[in-house]
């Protein structure tokens, strides 16, 4: 009798546990590429409507004052290891990207490995890593897009960090073409017929009558990238379902879009006849327009499994806007204006007006992708969650994505790793408290820079030994430079800023990339 008692007891015990683990809200990271805040309809964007995504910002609270990285590769490893990239440590050391070109021509799969092993840093034996958060707190975990981290990687890296399943790709050069040959799936290469570019069918940044009839023939592009890994990723969510497996699941996903080269396998109806946009605006606008379609396709796919109203779905993006659409006379890139004068990132900088940006793709802030400006690292952030996060707020919370780690872990019921950088702000997601943090730190080509939860920036060009102070909420566009009216402010965040980047000004230009031998 007492055996058939201890039995219902253990029972019940894991009866409650699974209907624990099933009351935890499934949780979706939905991580943009090199999108620039004004790129979206909810920050004032006239000619692309992204009402999928606009519809998490207006029913759910928008982060006004988060911050990425100034590219992809730190702010990956930043997102996933909740440290800023600003650190002496070489943990967050990137590989080089481009041996996997090498597959199959030259190098086998286990020697590529074998290769990236052999220098990429291991992580520490007690180093926590983002989805391990939510694997401890009994999540299945899933990563489906572009490489999570650095510019090379392997499964047993991806392992280590935290993911039961992922698919996609396991080397940044090869993202950036998007009619891969094969890409990965759990640490198995898998072919993809009908594509035959070594390279991805990688295609160049400038138009020319012969660029457009380059990426227009579609000989050996059978399959765009975005597609299968769209495929794969509903595919998940169907078969980890927790109204039939009784455990909520993670899924992370780092899309491609809308990282040029501009690629497309159609232009979408709304800009094929619009008469003030060039070619390769059109295919632009297209690929943010099929970010926003795909976000879509999520939120309908956990609508009709009857479980979006126990899931959090977080979209946000890696760094600040580029531009993947130039053209001599209207639209410049890189670091000069349209007539050709070239920015110092000091007195002069990018804006979308001295460079003709149709879509003011970085919100009118100064700066793109790689500046410590405002546009080179502040991104969008939105959290939805169908009647448990109040709609329609903007928080003023000071936000960064190296935050996203404990913020998860407060969310699931996990305990808060304290030696991250990062912080919890889950209280301003559902209270809309604002919470005392200490400031947010990021890298850039020019040198490190901090802003304060006050919204003091500093920001220094270390090859011009200048520092340079701003206040934010007064000053937008950063043009009031108070380094002068502001000395015992300015001197108390220098040192601030340096004890950040361990005593060493060099570590402010980010991570280190390695080369494979």
């Amino acid at each position: 009798m007492m055996r058939k008692y201890l039995l219902v007891a253990i029972s019940l015990i894991a009866f409650a546990v699974q209907a624990q683990k099933a009351n935890k809200p499934n949780v979706v990271l939905i991580y943009a590429d090199d999108l620039g805040r004004g790129m979206l309809g909810v920050y004032g964007q006239k000619i692309i409507k992204t009402p999928n995504i606009d519809k998490l910002a207006t029913q759910g609270v928008q982060f006004e004052r988060a911050y990425g990285a100034m590219y992809c590769a730190p702010a990956r490893a930043s997102l996933l290891t909740g440290m800023h990239d600003c650190h002496g440590s070489n943990q967050l050391d990137i590989v080089k990207a481009g041996i996997y070109k090498d597959l199959d021509h030259g190098l086998t799969f286990d020697e590529i490995k074998s290769k990236i092993n052999a220098v990429a840093v291991p992580a520490k034996k007690d180093e926590l890593f983002l989805a391990q958060v939510a694997q401890n707190a009994g999540y299945k975990t899933g990563q489906f897009g572009k490489l999570e981290w650095g510019f090379a990687t392997t499964p047993e890296r991806l392992e280590r960090h935290g993911w039961d399943e992922h698919f996609g790709y396991y080397d940044h050069l090869r993202c950036h073409g998007f009619y891969p040959p094969f890409l990965f799936e759990n640490g198995e290469k898998v072919a993809i017929p009908g594509n035959t570019y070594i390279d991805c069918a990688k295609t160049t940044e400038f138009d020319s009558p012969e660029n457009y009839k380059k990426r227009w023939d579609m000989t050996g592009k059978a399959v765009y990238s975005e597609n299968i890994i769209m495929e794969k990723l509903l595919s998940f969510i169907e078969r980890n379902n927790p109204k039939k497996t009784e455990q909520p699941f993670f899924l992370y996903f780092p899309s491609q879009l809308p990282h040029g080269p501009t690629a497309t396998p159609e232009v979408h109806k709304d800009f094929k006849n619009n008469p003030n946009l060039t070619e390769l605006e059109k295919e632009y606008a297209s690929m943010v327009k099929m970010l926003d379609e795909d976000v879509g396709r999520i939120y309908k796919k956990l609508e009709e499994l009857g479980i979006l109203d126990n899931t959090i779905i977080v979209f946000t993006g890696d760094n600040g806007h580029e531009i993947y659409y130039p053209e001599v006379g209207r639209t410049s890139k890189g670091r000069k204006n349209v007539k050709g004068e070239v920015y110092d990132n000091v007195h002069t900088r990018y804006n979308s007006v001295v460079t003709g940006d149709v879509f003011d793709g970085n919100d009118g802030m100064s700066g793109k992708k790689r500046d410590s400006w405002e546009g080179g690292t502040r991104v969008p952030m939105f959290w939805y969650w169908e009647n448990q996060i109040k709609g329609g707020r903007v928080s003023n919370q000071i936000v960064s994505n190296y935050d996203f780690l404990n913020t998860l872990a407060e969310v699931v019921g996990e305990k808060q790793a304290k030696e991250k950088d990062g912080v919890s702000y889950a209280k301003a997601v559902f209270g809309g408290k604002i919470i005392k943090r200490d400031p947010i730190v990021f890298s850039s080509v020019t040198g490190p820079a901090m802003v304060t939860q006050e919204g003091w920036k500093i920001r220094y060009v270390t090859k011009k030994d200048v520092f340079q102070l701003y206040y934010l909420p007064n000053d937008y566009e950063e043009l009031n430079d108070l380094a002068l009216l502001e000395p015992k402010r300015l001197e108390k965040l220098k040192k601030q800023l340096f004890k950040e980047c361990d005593n060493d000004w060099k570590n402010g230009f980010g991570p280190r990339t390695i080369r494979v031998k």
